[in-house]
């Protein structure tokens, strides 16, 4: 499906008290509104995906999956700032006509879920049937359903939480540094970092698997005589070596600052009272082998949200299980919906 740009209101406000002008968001469709307008389901992409949900979200989204664009009208939109198509810092600054780099100001994912809001308004649906996220997509999901607890029906959140952790804002800072000791960041140039962000998705890695999947599928033969150029040490490095190939740094900065703000208590009372603001039917799924966004902080969402239903979901792939485990995922939404449809 082509995608599509929609332009935010200018200047768009952000929650730091900055604006953003000339900002847009690309988004893609699939599917179409039935009569009664009621089978939309909006896809909240994680870090670095895109709003191709359709290609990174195989076995969940696409002809003959759960989410079927024969059923359902499909919305997925690309965060701000991601270098997949919505407004970056490598987009021209309206005043400048050069990109922003470093000097892009700072994004949280209330500043996100506003932006999608206002898309949202502009495509005219006034209910959405579910909004579905992991991991960031998930905390944009939260905070958008706290937001505009009338909009949606259902929720669905993966491997996400309501306040990001110390532990994993420090995996975020341990990237940045990673970037920022590349000297090319520091350029403000295309290209700028990449040697730092190579660095920084080898660091993400360790957080996203764990302990046994390492051991699973990176661990040599018994009598494999090497001494150097492990399979661990190659996999860190083609890993690094894809994600420089289709992401930018100084995108993966910004949006990972963004994770760190996120916090739905913010300024609303606290984390439990914005949880008891959403109104949507939520499904909470965690995964066993999670070690950056542990079980129990999906376990705090569905104490917190009224009615949640929580279940995990057993994998050994660890935080990238919410990307994996489609078959597992989609028996749990058969179960979620079933209610729904008995009706």
């Amino acid at each position: 499906m082509p995608e599509h740009i929609f332009q935010l209101p200018d200047p768009f406000p952000l929650e730091s008290g900055a604006v953003l002008s000339g900002a847009h968001v690309a988004y893609r469709t699939w599917g179409q509104l039935n009569a009664a307008r009621d089978n939309a389901v909006w896809v909240c992409h994680a870090l670095t995906a895109n709003a191709d949900v359709l290609d990174w979200w195989p076995g969940l989204f696409g002809p003959g999956c759960f989410f079927d664009p024969a059923d359902w009208f499909i919305v997925c939109a690309n965060v701000l700032g991601s270098c997949y198509g919505s407004t970056s810092p490598l987009s021209p600054d309206p005043v400048t006509g050069r990109p922003r780099y470093q000097a892009f100001p700072l994004l949280t994912i209330r500043d996100l879920a506003g932006a999608h809001e206002a898309l949202r308004q502009e495509l005219g649906l006034d209910r959405i049937h579910t909004l579905i996220g992991g991991s960031l997509g998930g905390q944009q999901a939260l905070e958008w359903a706290v937001m505009q607890p009338e909009v949606f029906n259902h929720l669905v959140v993966i491997a996400t939480n309501a306040r990001h952790s110390a532990w994993g804002i420090a995996f975020n800072e341990a990237q940045r540094l990673a970037i920022e000791a590349d000297p090319t960041y520091h350029a403000n140039e295309p290209g700028g970092g990449d040697e730092g962000l190579r660095a920084a998705r080898a660091i993400a890695l360790l957080s996203y698997r764990g302990y046994e999947a390492y051991a699973a599928t990176q661990t040599e033969a018994d009598d494999d005589p090497r001494l150097r150029d492990y399979r661990a040490s190659t996999y860190q490095r083609y890993q690094g070596d894809k994600l420089v190939a289709r992401f930018d740094a100084y995108s993966y900065v910004a949006l990972s600052r963004a994770m760190d703000t996120h916090h739905l208590g913010r300024h609303r009372g606290g984390v439990p009272a914005a949880l008891a603001e959403v109104r949507a039917r939520t499904l909470v799924l965690g995964i066993t082998s999670d070690v950056l966004f542990p079980v129990s902080e999906q376990r705090e969402l569905a104490e917190g949200i009224a009615g949640a239903l929580y279940t995990e979901l057993d994998s050994g792939f660890g935080h990238d299980g919410f990307l994996l485990e489609t078959v597992q995922i989609a028996q749990q939404l058969e179960r979620f919906y079933a209610p729904a449809l008995a009706q």
